[in-house]
């Protein structure tokens, strides 16, 4: 008996016969009332289930109240800053695209940072009654959940109707290795909710009659998904227009509908264009826009050798073996193990007549190639072979993107052809009842293997420091009146992000010289001109406190160094220089007292220097 791809619709009441290849109609009727309610348990336990590994995942920062991910504390101080942001957009109506309380005088340019503006704006409930730190777990927490219910609805509902398969595949989407990697304080990675929605309203467009309210709803949720991680966006719509040109290629019958399609995408196109012009406009040409990222973070690839390798917070990894073969605990995109991928080849070969898991598959290869980088890595080491990517990287829009992110579009195409090799063993059980038994026991074995050894493990936390009571008291408001900032030492940057995290519980009031963030690289001898800088470029003081913090060791004091620390000072608008408890505090004390001739005083578990008189 030949069973049907399983993009195809399958034969029997759940399916709409002429509806296409992927527009399977919900289950929940199939079978009466009986039917319906056991289906909405069966919806209930894995909503329960993704709430679970959720909570799994983050369960040190909910048990730790005072602690912050281990592997990325600086990402997770932007992002309190930026939920930070978010409420003082809500409630005092500043500028939402360019802030200038942080990197005084100059500003950040928030469109071309990760300022999550869907998801800060609507959060400042939680962010004013339990502070940004809270805000940032719940982010992380539900971002993660999200995804998967979106996910588990769009399969069970729209490309399936099944809801094991549906399961099983979104479960993967939201909780894969490279999505448990970017927990680490990448918020808005793991947010991937709305990708199944631009699908899902993608495939609603060759509706006959409706393409001007299909194209207007798959506008507005490209748009929510822009203010939330645009390359995301990006790889969602290079994967759906592969599978839908493969689809109009193989299957004549399809080309039908490619009048309502084609207008509803030129609506879709039309109205997002408008919505995001401005903002769209000010990352890119206005204030503190940038012009790509610079070669350092361009060469930011997929080690050959990790995409048969376990990630360090899989079960079957460690940090040891997983460390040689990425950047950072965080960029472990391309991290799926032996084992899943030969079931992955495995499963593609099986399901080869299907139209979508051939282009699904060629789509995972293609970006499985671009994340190799300029040249191709095996086991830590340079091959000398060039990669794609190297023609690729120097275009507009390319050349803000970091290679080793494309494999982490690889993870919802596994899942989505899990769930499809997942349907079709559903449905050859039912086909031979009589060796159902074996089927699925085969099937367990094999997903076993395939799947336990990259089941996460907690994220790793480590114990904050507490916010200075200086900050907490407000006793730094009189240092900042007149538009003056504060500088703290070291000033922030890559390293070291705590003054964000000190700026936030202020709600931001608290200004800052300097920061984290990505912003243009302004020095004559930038090459290219403008190209994206971590942070503002160096001037003589902050280089002089990061060798400080780098070695232990205050650098010779010279009449110039003390020159250019009052100008530099003048720069930054400073009203005070605050020193908290940390590593080399002496070192930063004796360097900041005798730049400035200012004794500093202890105040609120800091050191404050009073540098209002070098200001004016």
């Amino acid at each position: 008996m030949t069973t049907p791809e399983p993009d195809a619709p399958s034969a029997g009441p759940a399916t709409a016969p002429s509806d296409g290849p992927v527009t399977v109609l919900p289950v929940e009727g199939v079978g009466g009332d009986g039917l319906r309610r056991n289906g909405k348990w069966v919806d209930l336990a894995a909503v329960v289930s993704f709430v679970a590994l959720a909570f799994w995942v983050t369960c040190r920062l909910w048990l730790n109240p005072g602690s912050g991910v281990r592997d990325n504390r600086t990402d997770q101080s932007q992002f309190e800053w930026m939920l930070a942001h978010g409420t003082r957009v809500v409630t005092r109506f500043v500028y939402p695209f360019h802030s200038d309380q942080m990197n005084v005088p100059d500003g950040v340019n928030l469109m071309a940072n990760t300022s999550v503006l869907s998801i800060s704006l609507p959060m400042t409930p939680v962010t004013l009654l339990f502070g940004p730190r809270a805000a940032f777990l719940l982010f992380l927490t539900l971002g993660m959940i999200a995804t998967a219910v979106s996910w588990y609805f769009l399969l069970s509902r729209v490309l399936i109707g099944a809801r094991g398969p549906a399961w099983l595949g979104a479960g993967f989407c939201a909780f894969a290795p490279a999505m448990v990697s970017h927990a680490n304080a990448h918020p808005n990675i793991v947010s991937q909710y709305v990708v199944p929605l631009i699908i899902w309203r993608t495939l609603r467009l060759a509706e006959p009659g409706r393409w001007l309210r299909n194209g207007v709803l798959l506008a507005l949720v490209i748009v929510w998904q822009a203010f939330l991680n645009l390359e995301i966006l990006l790889m969602t719509a290079i994967g759906l227009g592969v599978v839908v040109v493969a689809l109009a290629i193989a299957r004549p019958p399809l080309r039908s509908r490619a009048r309502p399609f084609l207008a509803g995408l030129a609506v879709a196109a039309g109205v997002a264009a408008v919505l995001l012009a401005y903002p769209l406009y000010v990352q890119f040409f206005g204030p503190g826009a940038y012009s790509g990222l610079s070669s350092l973070i361009r060469g930011y690839s997929s080690d050959l050798a990790s995409f048969v390798a376990y990630a360090r917070e899989s079960l079957a990894g460690s940090p040891r073996t997983a460390g040689n073969l990425a950047k950072n605990p965080t960029e472990e995109n391309s991290f799926f193990g032996w084992s899943l991928l030969v079931l992955v080849v495995a499963l593609v070969w099986w399901l080869r007549r299907s139209v979508v898991v051939l282009a699904l598959a060629g789509l995972a290869l293609l970006f499985a190639v671009l994340s190799l980088g300029r040249e191709v890595r095996f086991a830590g080491r340079g091959t000398g072979v060039p990669g794609p990517w190297a023609a690729l990287e120097n275009l507009p829009i390319l050349h803000s993107v970091v290679p080793t992110r494309w494999a982490l579009a690889i993870t919802p195409i596994i899942g989505v052809l899990l769930a499809y090799g997942a349907e079709r063993v559903r449905e050859m059980s039912a086909a031979h009842p009589t060796a159902r038994r074996q089927i699925r026991f085969v099937t367990a074995t094999v997903l076993t293997m395939a799947l336990l050894p990259i089941l996460p493990t907690p994220l790793p936390v480590v114990r904050l420091d507490p916010v200075p009571t200086f900050v907490t008291s407000g006793a730094w408001r009189p240092y900042v009146a007149g538009g003056r900032s504060v500088v703290t030492l070291p000033l922030p940057d890559t390293t070291y992000a705590e003054p964000l995290r000190w700026s936030a519980v202020t709600r931001l009031d608290m200004p800052l010289a300097r920061g984290y963030f990505l912003g243009p690289d302004t020095r004559p001898s930038a090459d290219p001109p403008k190209v994206a800088l971590f942070g503002a470029p160096p001037r003589p003081t902050s280089s002089f406190f990061s060798t400080i913090r780098r070695t232990g060791a205050v650098p010779p004091i010279t009449p110039q160094s003390r020159v250019d620390a009052v100008d530099d000072l003048r720069y930054w608008r400073a009203g005070a220089v605050i020193l908290g408890p940390q590593e080399h505090e002496d070192a930063l004390r004796r360097g900041m007292t005798e730049l400035s001739g200012i004794q500093p005083v202890f105040t609120g578990d800091v050191w404050v220097w009073d540098v209002r008189p070098l200001t004016d």
